[in-house]
């Protein structure tokens, strides 16, 4: 694991928001997480359990409590990114172990929307939410040859 990055740090792209924001919910920091995210009070983040929050406070919060309450290990692989000039989204595969428990949770489906600003990237929206690869698994084996 990295050093966690300090709020003073710009992030000059949206892997380094990735690389920070990870690396704050490793080391459990909340105050450091929020360094990731977009100051806009459109911010969003909707957990695993559906909940959905919106603007800065509530973020800081909702993680305040999650850190207070456990510590999370989160194995997380890039599925699939787009990147333009001021928004990037990257799609993600999380797979988390919850305190010293070592049987894994997840997988999880994450979006990551980060935009650029005045002072570097920014996560804007984090969306979470357990993955169901039954329905892919049969959505593949589907024929996709047209007759």
């Amino acid at each position: 694991m990295s050093q966690p990055t300090p709020p003073s740090t710009t992030l000059a792209s949206p892997d380094d928001v990735e690389h920070a924001f990870y690396d704050a919910l490793a080391s459990g920091d909340a105050d450091l997480l929020m360094h990731c995210w977009s100051e806009e009070d459109e911010s969003v983040c909707v957990h695993p359990t559906g909940a959905r929050l919106t603007g800065v406070p509530l973020i800081r919060e909702s993680w305040r409590a999650i850190f207070a309450s456990t510590r999370l290990r989160i194995h997380s692989e890039t599925v699939a990114r787009w990147q333009g000039s001021v928004m990037a989204v990257h799609h993600l595969s999380e797979t988390l172990f919850v305190g010293d428990d070592p049987a894994p949770h997840g997988p999880l489906h994450v979006t990551h929307v980060y935009v650029r600003g005045a002072h570097g990237w920014r996560l804007a929206c984090r969306h979470a939410s357990a993955a169901d690869d039954g329905h892919q698994a049969m959505a593949d084996a589907i024929p996709h040859t047209l007759h």
